[in-house]
């Protein structure tokens, strides 16, 4: 399990002074996918358009290319701002499979300076029932500093 202190100092550190906001995701996702034994598949799904996700940097295997607010936990995340914390991956209705050995995941709305949605992290779990509520309040704390969202 990740500490999620030493993570977001080592983040911050890293992330310092740096604005563009791809730069900052491959770093973001570089760091917490090597920080936690839990984290199979750890990256950003960007807002390319209306309604519409794209991968963005991560780290892991192949993640799924286009993804509509309209379908699974990254879409729901997205639509609705709101944190998804999925234990099994099994019963979300309407989950995108990516990758067949994911269990669990969470994804997170990554808000800009401007407040404005620039995309969602996410992070799946080869294991049933990975996150918890303590995973997203660390997670939301660092993607808020280093984004600047609010």
């Amino acid at each position: 399990m990740s500490d999620y202190d030493d993570l977001a100092a080592r983040i911050r550190a890293l992330c310092d002074g740096e604005t563009d906001e791809v730069a900052l995701m491959a770093t973001v996702a570089c760091e917490l996918h090597h920080s936690d034994d839990r984290f199979d598949w750890t990256g950003f799904y960007r807002v390319v358009g209306p309604d519409l996700l794209k991968i963005g940097p991560y780290q892991g295997g192949h993640g799924c290319l286009v993804i509509p607010f309209s379908r699974g936990v990254c879409g729901a995340a997205a639509r609705t701002r709101e944190v998804q914390i999925v234990p099994d991956v099994e019963v979300f209705p309407g989950h995108i499979a990516c990758s067949s050995s994911t269990r669990s995941e969470i994804v997170l709305p990554v808000l800009g300076r401007d407040g404005r949605l620039i995309g969602v992290l996410d992070i799946d779990s080869d294991r049933p029932d990975a996150f918890d509520a303590r995973d997203a309040v660390a997670l939301g704390a660092i993607l808020e500093e280093v984004f600047g969202g609010t």
